[in-house]
């Protein structure tokens, strides 16, 4: 982290242009709802890191879960504590003292964060995808094609991706004139309305950065839906009807966490700046960088019966033994 910093503190300082510092206006306009918006953002991140953090703990103690898919759950329990750790802690700092001045290095650090956790999950979702196909079209060979081996493969090459994808947009986007004024309409430095206060023109920046999203964004997202159109298939010659119903079941958590992230992320990221709406598009980004993350839990938990039942066993023996 170190190395980041000063690696973005020298990108910057080659920029003579640029103003001091950044205010996230966020939901500053509402003056009347600091509290209450204090007391619900706390509410839901403390929930969302217990959650994501109780899965964490469940399938690195629990025998039953040493699986390929639930070390990718593992994975991905810990990329959204860390997803939502990037924005909702300076939101509740600003939220509670007023004070909403971000210095540059801070901003660069929090875009490069969430975007290095961002395109870390696009990859592992696409790695989720992968390992549903080999299970239900392969499983004959689902042992050799998702070995403990490939499965630390498909991580790592997910988190270098996705240090690739935010050391790259922040250093390239940081690199551009900011000549003022410096109020982002927004509650954390996300890349469109950082956009907006680049000096001069900046459609090559915007088809650059486009391009790119779409590139991190839609090829895992092809992947994924191409994993699946082999899954259905494969479901869709079952002769058993359990045999369908077990199938459906083990994939439903992953295509409702797949819909809401990727739903939300090729909206957000492919478009130009000049569609960006600063009254309703925070409140999107709420929905991705907040809410979902306290979802997956959820979703994962009340879906599986493993995860159900490996949260039992470790309840009782939580219980102390009867004297």
């Amino acid at each position: 982290m170190i190395a980041i910093s000063l690696f973005f503190r020298n990108e910057m300082s080659t920029n003579t242009s640029m103003v001091a510092d950044f205010i996230l206006v966020g939901f500053s306009h509402l003056v009347n709802l600091q509290g209450l918006l204090f007391s619900v953002f706390l509410a839901i991140y403390l929930l969302t890191v217990a959650g994501n953090l109780l899965i964490v703990v469940l399938v690195s103690t629990d025998a039953a879960l040493q699986t390929p898919m639930y070390f990718f759950l593992r994975m991905l329990s810990a990329l959204e504590i860390g997803y939502t750790s990037v924005t909702v802690p300076l939101l509740l700092h600003h939220l509670l003292t007023g004070r909403c001045h971000i210095p540059h290095s801070g901003c660069a650090l929090q875009m490069f964060f969430f975007l290095f956790f961002g395109a870390t999950e696009c990859c592992l979702l696409a790695a989720m995808a992968y390992d549903r196909y080999a299970a239900i079209c392969k499983p004959l060979h689902y042992p050799l094609l998702l070995s403990h081996r490939v499965c630390l493969q498909l991580a790592g090459m997910s988190w270098a991706c996705g240090a690739m994808v935010g050391l790259g947009h922040t250093a390239f986007i940081f690199s551009l004139p900011f000549c003022g004024p410096n109020a982002i309409p927004h509650f954390f430095c996300e890349i469109q309305p950082i956009l907006q206060l680049v000096c001069g023109d900046t459609s090559l920046n915007e088809l650059q950065i486009i391009l790119a999203a779409a590139l991190i964004i839609l090829c895992p997202f092809g992947l994924i839906l191409g994993s699946y159109g082999h899954i259905l298939a494969t479901i869709f010659r079952m002769s058993s009807a359990a045999g369908r119903s077990k199938a459906f079941s083990t994939c439903s958590s992953h295509l409702v966490v797949v819909s809401l992230f990727y739903g939300t992320a090729i909206f957000i990221y492919i478009r130009p700046k000049a569609s960006y709406d600063p009254a309703t598009d925070p409140l999107l980004s709420l929905f991705y960088a907040v809410v979902t993350p306290i979802l997956n839990p959820i979703i994962y938990s009340l879906r599986n019966t493993d995860v159900k039942a490996a949260l039992r066993r470790t309840l009782q023996k939580m219980r102390p033994a009867n004297t």
